[in-house]
């Protein structure tokens, strides 16, 4: 194994899946955090080592190219590994595949150090300079994930609700994993009977805290329908949070 690539399995569990009896969309970006986070501890650049310089990480920008999605008690083989560094930007990529080996999904990430009291954004050098793509035989086959356009003025709008307790993380604003719950909530349950994500790329834009209203708007591309563009705002200043583009593909139930 390359010294920085780290492997870790993972099973999933009943409750980590939907009505299509497969893994949760958003449960499988929970699973990059968590495989991100515990190698970024490991690497010595986690979220501890950063405070100490008053520091911590934003996930900026995460692209996904999505394969298959797992069943109830699937076994899934996950890889990471720190990819250099572009611009103020830290890249991060993934790959994850059945044991097996039939592949299940590529992903990039993108990530922005910022000082914690003035908020301003630190360049990722001092700290991943020796972190660089050129160290791996093995680069994931996707691109960085780029810059999203705004979703169409005569896009639909969601019922509007509160971020809740359990949407926080340990600095009190919303986990990045739950902009993405919110919006495959917001989708019928017969649209996601009959369609499987094939591809997801976020930007985060601005935190939200507890309480704020939110509301999301949705649009279809009008020149290919298979991709559905969303943007979660702030209802009280409507400030956009996030945008999410996801392409679906119909999904034989026979």
């Amino acid at each position: 194994m390359k010294p920085f690539l780290l492997e870790k399995n993972y099973r999933v569990h009943v409750h980590e899946t939907g009505p299509d009896g497969k893994l949760k969309l958003y449960s499988l970006f929970d699973y990059m955090q968590d495989i991100a986070s515990d190698q970024a501890e490991k690497l010595g650049f986690g979220r501890n080592d950063l405070l100490k310089n008053n520091c911590f990480w934003v996930l900026s920008r995460m692209y996904a190219v999505i394969t298959d999605l797992p069943l109830w008690e699937d076994s899934l083989v996950f890889k990471t590994w720190p990819n250099g560094t572009d611009k103020v930007f830290a890249l991060r990529n993934y790959e994850a595949d059945y044991s097996d080996g039939r592949h299940i999904v590529s992903a990039s990430s993108s990530w922005l150090i910022l000082d914690r009291i003035t908020k301003k954004i630190q360049r990722p050098d001092p700290f991943l300079t020796h972190y660089n793509p050129d160290l791996y035989e093995t680069n994931s086959p996707i691109r960085t994930a780029a810059k999203l356009g705004p979703v169409e003025e005569d896009g639909t709008i969601s019922r509007h609700f509160r971020v809740n307790v359990s949407d926080l993380d340990l600095n009190l604003h919303t986990n990045n994993v739950k902009y993405l719950k919110w919006v495959s909530d917001d989708y019928a349950l017969d649209f996601v009977m009959k369609n499987s994500p094939k591809s997801v790329e976020i930007n985060y834009l601005s935190e939200s805290r507890y309480d704020e209203e939110i509301m999301i708007k949705t649009s279809v591309d009008k020149t290919k329908s298979s991709f559905y563009n969303h943007s979660i705002i702030r209802t009280n200043d409507n400030k956009e949070l996030c945008r999410i583009r996801i392409e679906w593909k119909e999904v034989d139930n026979k």
